[in-house]
């Protein structure tokens, strides 16, 4: 058995992520584990509107986008941070809005865990 980081959520993005298909959050917790344990998922990349250590799960489910971002740089734990359907009008950009989200709730983490 692999060594294994916990997973924590911040609140509203597990409520958010319990809102999923049951297969998109099967699948998400998958790309989770793997990151837990230290590896990183196919279905997972680096982040690029946030700086260093924070990575976004993309799933696909018939016809819709999901996203889980998470950080793997704050503490011990991986640090979910947000989890949405995206309706973006403007192709696979992340809307302004979730990015400004993420920031915010990066932020309040932080400060969380000082």
């Amino acid at each position: 058995m692999k060594n294994s980081r916990p997973i924590s959520w911040i609140k509203a993005a597990r409520k958010d992520f319990e809102e999923f298909p049951e297969h998109v959050q099967r699948d998400m917790l998958t790309a989770l584990t793997i990151a837990a344990e230290g590896e990183k998922s196919d279905n997972a990349k680096p982040f690029k509107s946030i700086d260093g250590g924070v990575f976004e799960i993309a799933l696909r489910h018939r016809g819709d986008a999901f996203r889980v971002i998470y950080a793997v740089k704050l503490g011990n734990d991986i640090w979910v941070i947000h989890a949405f359907q995206k309706k973006s009008k403007t192709g696979i950009k992340t809307p302004q809005m979730e990015i400004d989200l993420i920031r915010e709730r990066l932020k309040q983490l932080k400060e969380a865990l000082k």
